[in-house]
């Protein structure tokens, strides 16, 4: 008797965990697609899909907040592979990738593309030393598989020349090396983003450009460059040898692709052949495999060790794919990073480092070219700057910039300035408001600009206006005594305050600074006094509805209030204010608010002349 009860027990648990509801699976993502995640629950919820979401700062804290069992799940690119390989929290999280993102066209291929080097069949060339002297084609400069994948071969063979000479940058390093290397070649694109060391390089190391079509640019377009365009420099002009990806090469010469058909070839295969790292060559034909240099992983997801049920997981994520495809969901394309060209697809798990390894690109992404011990030095100071740094510092390298970021940490702007003059730090990032006073009293020069895109000057400043409704009757500076104004913040920002100020200055209505709080009725400039009339017209965090928030937050200098930073426009277009002092980017970002371009008229341009 009691046996049968016990029976009837455990069958009754067994249904019960069979109806269970599956597993909720949590996926980070970057804070930017918060929105695309809620409609990504919503639509998948509706499914029968059940995911939650969690947001981060970016990929690098959502690749943490994996790692410390916040979420389960996080979309990666091979770099962030890295970035989790690298991690200190990679031994105990257990990173794996269990998913990944593939073309439709190569659903089997275990990489996202594979670099080789395609020579004529008949060159009398017998290991990786006998590439000195030739004619060498290019994707393009900085690109994986004609610049990055070679350099970082070539280096380890020991053939090419010296690329860590502290009187070079990196960039140059690598392009002296490869002039020394071959005699001819085509190396297309921005050597430098500065025009007149992009030409001097160019100048100097021109041989690297003689093979292109138009060997005086040396830019795209051009006939000779990408992945087919390698190719045919080597096929039509001339070329010893070419770096390419194998999907290339099986369409140039008519392979079968994939699951797909046959291509029209443009040249015969057998007339060229596969030039292996071990000096060995392999026939181009639809059987044999093609000897690697090395292979970009593809794109993927990953979890942390914790996610035992893998199948769940990845049944998930290809039925998400599934659904935001038909769905042509943005968030289908922005959290997941799939389109209309690719798919999830499933794999066996693998850690990140052992995944790199394998696709020989972890030497890849830490490749390194210029003076070894060279950092570039960015001076920081406050309570958060100097985590945001060195993340940052973790992300840029994962990425190829060189030398590798290392923050210093200072206690103010005046110290890092100071240690940029005395050879402490070699940069800092400084509002624009600051540049003047950091040129004259410290002897720092400005190197590189921000860009705001519409809006902006040709030098990548953005004015400053004055904002005021359609129907209202202010026409000039002069209209706005008495009138309620609305700034970005108090004293420190450009276009909310020291550019009208400046203005009222210039056109003698005030005499002083002081004097503009009493120029105008009443204002919202967050930061200032909080008992001022600079902090009348300002709202608090009014979302809140509640009046001890409100109080608290009431002209405070963060998002907090809700007429700081482009909420000043809010406060223009809720009749708090007569004027806002705004920068013209703002203005043109209403585009995509609720308070449209229309309902605003621009009294007066460009405030004051930023000092160049």
């Amino acid at each position: 008797m009691s046996r049968g009860v016990v029976l009837v027990v455990l069958a009754l648990l067994a249904v019960a965990r069979s109806d269970s509801p599956p597993k909720t699976f949590t996926m980070c993502v970057p804070e930017i697609y918060e929105q695309d995640c809620v409609k990504m629950m919503q639509e998948s919820t509706s499914k029968g899909i059940p995911i939650s979401c969690v947001t981060g700062r970016d990929r690098l804290e959502c690749i943490e907040k994996v790692g410390k069992n916040e979420a389960d799940v996080v979309a990666v690119d091979p770099e962030d592979m890295y970035l989790a390989a690298k991690s200190k929290l990679a031994a105990e999280a257990g990173y794996n990738v269990v998913e990944q993102v593939r073309t439709k066209e190569e659903p089997d291929e275990p990489y996202r593309y594979e670099a080789v080097c395609v020579i004529h069949k008949d060159l009398e060339i017998y290991d990786v030393h006998g590439l000195h002297g030739l004619k060498s084609c290019h994707t393009g400069v900085g690109r994986n598989v004609g610049y990055k994948i070679p350099i970082t071969k070539l280096t380890e063979m020991n053939v090419l020349g010296d690329i860590h000479n502290p009187e070079f940058s990196a960039r140059e390093n690598e392009l002296k090396a490869l002039s020394s290397l071959f005699s001819k070649g085509c190396l297309v694109g921005k050597w430098s983003p500065e025009p007149s060391i992009n030409a001097r390089l160019k100048e100097t190391y021109s041989n690297m450009c003689a093979l292109c079509e138009k060997p005086e640019v040396c830019d795209y377009p051009d006939n000779y460059s990408g992945y087919e365009g390698a190719l045919r420099c080597l096929s039509m002009n001339g070329g010893d040898v070419a770096w390419t990806k194998v999907i290339y090469v099986k369409r140039f010469f008519g392979l079968p692709v994939g699951r797909g058909s046959k291509t029209t070839a443009t040249k015969d295969p057998s007339d060229y052949r596969y030039f292996c790292p071990d000096g060995t060559k392999v026939p181009i034909d639809a059987v044999t495999k093609p000897c690697t240099w090395a292979a970009r992983p593809w794109q993927g997801y990953m979890t942390n060790g914790k996610v035992k049920n893998i199948d769940g997981i990845q049944k998930e994520l290809t039925e998400l794919g599934e659904v935001g495809e038909k769905e042509n969901a943005n968030w289908w394309k922005h959290i997941l990073l799939l389109d209309e060209k690719t798919l999830a697809v499933k794999t066996a798990p693998v850690a990140p480092e052992e995944h790199l390894t394998n696709a020989k690109y972890l030497d890849v992404i830490e490749r390194n070219s210029g003076a070894v011990e060279r950092t570039a030095r960015w001076c920081v100071w406050g309570d958060r700057s100097p985590k945001k740094c060195q993340a940052l510092a973790r992300a840029a390298y994962s990425r190829d910039a060189r030398p590798q970021l290392e923050c210093v940490q200072k206690n103010s702007r005046t110290e890092c300035l100071e240690a940029i003059r005395d050879d402490a730090a070699d940069f800092a990032l400084i509002e624009a408001s600051s540049v003047k006073q950091a040129i004259e009293n410290f002897k720092v020069k400005p190197i590189v600009a921000e860009s705001f895109g519409m809006g902006q000057t040709k030098f990548s400043e953005k004015p400053a206006v004055a904002v005021v409704k359609k129907n209202s009757p202010i026409k000039s500076l002069a209209d706005l005594k008495g009138k309620k104004s609305c700034h970005r913040y108090w004293q420190e920002d450009y276009a909310g305050w020291i550019a009208p100020v400046s203005a009222l200055l210039h056109a003698k209505l005030v005499k002083s600074e002081e004097e503009v709080s009493d120029f105008f009725a009443a204002s919202c400039a967050p930061g200032a006094p909080i008992k001022s009339k600079l902090c009348e017209q300002c709202a608090g965090n009014a979302e809140s509805n509640d009046d001890s928030i409100i109080t608290a937050t009431k002209c405070q200098p963060n998002h907090a209030e809700a007429f700081s930073g482009k909420g000043a426009l809010k406060c223009l277009a809720q009749d708090k204010g007569d004027v806002a002092f705004v920068p013209l980017t703002d203005v043109y970002k209403l585009r995509e608010s609720i308070y449209k371009i229309n309902m605003i008229n621009i009294i007066h341009k460009n405030i004051i002349i930023i000092p160049k």
